[in-house]
């Protein structure tokens, strides 16, 4: 690729960084948001637009497959102990900061400026993860994805879903613009809905894996603990894309709260961005490798992680409300 393509390449990828921004302020991304929806109200809203970004992701990979431009994919990992310790940790750092890795974007995005310590506890965590935990390194798999193996028979189930939830939504925004006198304002409410919001982010991940290959943020981080130069200038640049595209998406969505910084939400984030650091390294992958990338390509590791990681929000939830309700019950009538 000369210089020129490779530019257009950044730029696009850039664009797309920002626009999945944009897109974690309108779409129900946040692990921990999901798993309180699911305590609380008995509903998974949210856990099924995250299933369905994962979706459009494996439909998309199926087709750059068929067509013979993908990549090279990440490897596998085997099922280990550090599967299930990583995502135990990966949960309890997002209970923690009370957000996972996307759920930091947007409340960031939204003014709630202590989220600014997630990527840099995050970096710590990738620094100090060696001293804190003796595990081996994870031994790749050379194994192909069933999702890959099976590009064709993929590509056309995924055209058809596609169609089903394309083809509806753009008539009813057109009907709706219509009796509104503004088609592109009818457009924007159903592509900004939070259900829909999701599959943007999956569609803009595949055009930036299509365009410089697999990209996700939390591995930016990682690479700069470790001091790898590879595709780190890339990396920071869709990076920076990501966060204004946060900022503008919680502009725009009236979700604008500027709030005063506090040591204790400082400190509660940057404990958060260890843990959750700690947590994908042993996997390895955060919520957003595992979504986006693990669990489209029907890994095993991705899918037992992910589980792992919302028990342990779930758990902690739990146990958190057990001890507020005994206390409240102790507490002298006021």
């Amino acid at each position: 690729m000369d210089l020129m393509l490779f530019s257009v390449a950044v730029a696009v990828s850039a664009l797309c960084a920002g626009v999945m921004g944009f897109a974690i302020q309108r779409g129900g991304t946040c692990t921990v948001a999901a798993v309180d929806e699911l305590l609380s109200k008995r509903r998974a809203n949210r856990l099924l637009a995250m299933g369905e970004a994962s979706l459009w992701v494996a439909g998309g990979l199926a087709l750059a497959s068929m067509l013979h431009v993908l990549p090279a994919m990440p490897a596998a990992y085997p099922v280990s102990v550090w599967i299930f310790v990583g995502g135990a940790l990966l949960g309890i750092g997002a209970w923690v900061e009370q957000a996972c890795v996307f759920g930091a974007i947007a409340r960031f995005g939204s003014g709630e400026w202590s989220y600014a310590a997630t990527p840099l506890g995050f970096y710590v965590g990738c620094l100090s993860v060696g001293s804190v935990f003796p595990a081996p390194v994870a031994q790749k798999l050379a194994e192909t994805s069933p999702v890959l193996r099976a590009a064709g028979i993929v590509a056309a189930l995924f055209i058809a879903f596609a169609a089903w939830r394309v083809l509806p939504a753009l008539k009813s925004a057109w009907t709706d613009g219509r009796a509104t006198s503004s088609v592109a304002r009818g457009l924007a409410s159903r592509v900004w809905a939070p259900h829909a919001a999701t599959a943007v982010i999956g569609v803009n991940f595949v055009v930036i894996l299509l365009l410089v290959g697999v990209w996700a943020y939390t591995d930016v981080l990682a690479q700069l603990a470790r001091g790898t130069a590879m595709r780190l200038a890339l990396g920071i640049v869709c990076l920076i894309a990501l966060y204004v595209g946060a900022l503008a998406g919680g502009w725009t969505a009236a979700r604008w709260h500027s709030t005063r910084v506090s040591v204790g939400g400082m400190l509660r984030c940057f404990g958060g961005g260890v843990l959750m650091a700690w947590g994908s390294l042993l996997i390895p992958g955060s919520n957003d490798g595992l979504i986006l990338i693990g669990m489209p390509l029907l890994r095993p590791y991705a899918w037992l992680a992910f589980a792992t990681m919302c028990v342990a929000i779930a758990a902690a939830m739990l146990l958190q409300r057990r001890f507020v309700i005994a206390g409240d019950a102790h507490s002298p009538a006021g």
